[in-house]
């Protein structure tokens, strides 16, 4: 294996797969998202646009921020989509867009939806992972409820009818992974808040000592820019090869850390969240380590756009030995960020997906919310998108 350097500056890579109208919307869009205002408007005409009630801004919204950020609205329509990015060896995370939902009706038509996922991409080329979300399955206020009651095994206080309700959210992610192993398809599930969290990672536990026993079906994710992750992740593998299976981890830096910080304090306990930027850093490369010094054991997907550390990880690869496309390493970023990452990782022979989110417009603009206010509070993030962006605009013109 030769060590040629990987280097995400090659925008001709990066961009292939975009035409230059559709590299020039990108500027256009990313240009917009750098304005102090965008976010604090967007995040206005947001319950508007769920509502439906602003079609023109529906069909604006629909033409720039959904078609950068998300595949399609229909499974139909995203094939596609899954189709171009197999062409340069990108396979796909499909990100079934419904979150927080309400009522049991909604929980199981949602569940019903998940295994309707499984089987389309089952039925792609390239398509071997699905992600949950447990609140699309599952009442905020029960998995609260849960997390505050951590210590008694079954996590209910002696509720009959929480019991109850509990034991309908196992059936619903059981029938879902049991769906995913027949077919042979993997599911990522999606870390959330803190306060919710540890019912959703005692459900992933319990689904990979199911399906995890020769290979691995279920992916818990685990967010480094919380303190006490990394031991956590350590405990995880402790649990698994105590208990004979195999362990599965997303790991990630984390996406609610203003509604952390915020929660922590209002409430006046001590905040989950990292001191620094450089702590969660350090818990993020520390954990990747200890997942590849594993790697017979856990299977991990390094899901970050910080090309420090993903380039930290392909340089571990290479010193090992270890093939760039082992089965239990994959990385990860966003269908429509950081391209320059994905698609060189690609090219250099990695096992490399996009996160792809479909969906109705209205179920993914939560979604799309948050990348908006990722893209706008980052400002580096938005300024590398568009100077990588400009820069192969200039060299396809010259």
């Amino acid at each position: 294996m030769g060590m040629a350097k990987i280097s995400f500056d090659n925008t001709e890579t990066a961009f292939a797969y975009k035409t230059n109208k559709e590299l020039k919307k990108a500027k256009f869009l990313f240009s917009t998202m750098s304005y102090p205002f965008f976010v604090p408007l967007s995040t206005r005409i947001t319950p508007l646009l769920i509502k439906g009630r602003l079609p023109f801004i529906t069909n604006i919204v629909r033409n720039t921020i959904f078609k950068q950020f998300v595949g399609a609205e229909t499974l139909e329509e995203i094939e596609p989509v899954c189709e171009k990015l197999g062409q340069y060896g990108v396979k796909v995370i499909l990100d079934y867009g419904v979150e927080a939902l309400h009522g049991n009706i909604n929980f199981d038509h949602a569940t019903v939806e998940f295994i309707r996922v499984i089987n389309f991409a089952a039925s792609q080329k390239n398509i071997p992972f699905i992600c949950v979300k447990i609140t699309g399955i599952a009442r905020f206020e029960l998995l609260n409820a849960l997390d505050e009651a951590p210590r008694l095994r079954s996590g209910i206080h002696d509720n009959e009818a929480e019991t109850h309700e509990w034991e309908k959210v196992k059936d619903r992610l059981y029938a879902i992974c049991a769906a995913a192993a027949d077919k042979n398809i993997g599911v990522l599930i999606d870390a959330e808040e803190s306060w919710i969290q540890d019912p959703i990672d005692r459900l992933a536990m319990e689904m990979m000592a199911e399906f995890n026993k020769n290979r691995v079906i279920v992916y818990n994710t685990i967010q480094l820019y919380r303190k006490d992750r990394l031991e956590f992740l350590k405990l995880s593998h402790k649990i698994a090869q105590q208990q004979n299976f195999l362990l599965g981890v997303k790991i990630v830096r984390g996406a609610y850390m203003e509604k952390e910080r915020s929660r922590a304090a209002n409430n006046k306990y001590p905040c989950p969240i990292q001191k620094s930027k450089e702590n969660t850093d350090t818990d993020f490369d520390a954990a990747v380590v200890y997942c590849i010094d594993n790697i017979n054991t856990i299977s991990t997907f390094i899901a970050s756009h910080n090309e420090e550390s993903i380039l930290k990880a392909y340089d571990i690869l290479e010193e090992r030995n270890i093939p760039l496309n082992h089965q239990h390493i994959q990385f990860a970023q966003l269908y429509g960020m950081r391209d320059n990452v994905t698609f060189n990782l690609a090219k250099a022979g990695c096992n490399v997906s996009k996160y792809l989110p479909f969906g109705p417009i209205k179920d993914v603009i939560p979604y799309l919310m948050r990348r908006a206010q990722e893209n706008s509070s980052i400002s580096q993030q938005t300024n590398r998108e568009l100077t990588l962006i400009k820069r192969e605009l200039n060299r396809r013109k010259s």
